[in-house]
Order: C-alpha cells, then sequence, then structure tokens
C-alpha cells in the first residue's frame, strides 16, 4: 500500500502527459490551435492569480472560466465527438474496413459501369511490389479516387485513355501508364487485345492485380500472378480485391501494438 502512495504522483503525471500528447497531436496544425494555446495561457493567468494572492482577478477568471467551458462545449460539438470517438480501441479498425468497403464498392460500379458501356479500361492496384518505376514513366496523378475521375480518365475524348491507371492504396497514382506485354501463349487467346497482354505482363513480372476492361466485348477480367480469369461478375470481383487488399488481413505477423502512433490516429 505504502509503494502505491509513492507511486501515485508519477502515475498522475503519466496519464496528465498522455492526455496533453492526444490533445496536441489532434489540434495541430488546425484552427482550433489558438483555442488551445489561448487555453493553456487562460490556464497561466489563473495560476498566477493565485499564487499572487489576488482574489478579485482570480475569482472573476474562475467565472469567466465556468461559462467558457459549455461554451467550448456547445461550439466544438463536431471537434469534440471526432476526438472521442478515437479513443475506442476498435475504432480505428473498424474506420479502416469502413472506408476500404466504400472504395471497394465505388471502385466495382465504376469498372462495371465501364463494362456496360464497352470503354475501354487497364487498371493496376500495386501491392507489396512497387510500381513506381511505370508511373515515373507516365502522368503522374496523386489524386484522391473518385468514379468520375477514373471514368473520365479511360474516356476515349481524353488524351489519357490510351494506357493504364496505377493505384496505390486507394489513390490513383499515374495514369497513361505503358505496360509490359505478355507473350505467354497458353494465356493469350485471340480475343485478346493489347489491354489483356499487358495486364498479364505486369502480373507476371509484380505481384499486383491488374483489372481489364474489353471494349470489344464488356467483359472484366482481371490477372494476377501471370494468370488470366475471363468474365468476372461483380462480386467475384469484390471478393477478390477484398481478400488480396482488406486493410485487417495486411497486417503483418507479430507487428507489435504502437500505442503514441494509435493516439496519433
Amino acid at each position: 500500500m505504502i509503494f502505491l502512495h509513492s507511486i501515485t504522483p508519477f502515475i498522475e503525471v503519466l496519464i496528465i502527459a498522455i492526455i496533453l500528447n492526444y490533445l496536441l497531436s489532434f489540434f495541430w496544425n488546425t484552427k482550433s490551435m489558438d483555442l488551445v494555446l489561448g487555453f493553456f495561457a487562460f490556464l497561466l493567468i489563473l495560476g498566477i492569480s493565485s499564487w499572487l494572492d489576488l482574489p478579485v482577478l482570480h475569482k472573476i477568471l474562475v467565472l469567466i472560466g465556468n461559462v467558457a467551458a459549455i461554451a467550448v462545449i456547445v461550439l466544438f460539438q463536431p471537434e469534440l465527438r471526432i476526438a472521442l470517438s478515437k479513443l475506442s480501441l476498435k475504432g480505428r479498425r473498424y474506420r479502416e474496413i469502413t472506408e476500404f468497403d466504400k472504395f471497394l464498392d465505388q471502385l466495382a460500379a465504376s469498372v462495371y459501369k465501364m463494362s456496360e458501356k464497352r470503354i475501354g479500361a487497364l487498371i493496376a492496384i500495386e501491392n507489396e511490389d512497387s510500381l513506381e518505376e511505370y508511373a515515373q514513366k507516365a502522368v503522374l496523378v496523386n489524386g484522391e479516387f473518385s468514379p468520375e475521375l477514373l471514368e473520365t480518365i479511360f474516356s476515349v475524348n481524353t488524351p489519357l485513355h490510351d494506357g493504364a491507371v496505377i493505384f496505390r492504396d486507394k489513390n490513383i497514382l499515374a495514369a497513361a501508364v505503358i505496360l509490359p506485354l505478355s507473350d505467354d501463349a497458353t494465356q493469350i487467346a485471340r480475343s485478346m487485345g493489347t489491354r489483356h497482354r499487358a495486364g498479364l505482363g505486369l502480373s507476371h513480372m509484380t505481384d499486383a492485380l491488374v483489372v481489364v476492361v474489353s471494349e470489344e466485348t464488356g467483359k472484366v477480367s482481371v490477372a494476377r500472378e501471370g494468370i488470366m480469369t475471363r468474365g468476372i461478375k461483380i462480386d467475384r470481383f469484390k471478393g477478390i480485391l477484398r481478400s488480396i487488399f482488406n486493410p485487417p488481413t495486411r497486417t503483418k505477423p507479430g507487428t507489435k501494438f504502437n500505442f503514441w502512433e494509435w493516439l496519433r490516429t
């Protein structure tokens, strides 16, 4: 019991340090940071008024503090809701899954919309092997994915439609990418064009997953590890992508939980 009382101050300091670290990392480089700095300045003046025994000033600051606490809760309710939601231990994983499912639904809808309109498309989704060497020789986009952006790129009236698009995570890294062509006679059929050969060629050289939309038939094909699967329906398409790129399944085994990194996310 005596030992517990002796380490109590250290426990309190640690908890306060964690709270301050979380608050500062959340508000840093935002407009709300001015409010945080003002709050610390207010506490400093309050402490000085108490230390110098200035009762009138101290009383005024206490009254202002009571009103300001309610005002901050009302004015910054959205920011406080976000900050509190991040304290959930399952919040980060749930957020990753939700964001990935949203991305997957939008990508699948965009691909099969182009399929219905028979708009040719070639999409390379980066996995563990970097596709930087191909992106550097193309038109760098570095833009957040949206169905409108992807469909615009592959529109026949745009200069970027001839070539592949490279995805990195949930962003479009580059467009008009030239990929190596495959000469695998066992996988190439007569009905396959340059897009299919390019998709198959990249899948031979990297672990990327390549999606091909045929301009002639509108069929969606997927190439991975040197194998081309043709005529894939949308449900199977989602299942393939989810099995490879779903965030929880890509976590490397043996990775330790980083508390400070978790606080910053």
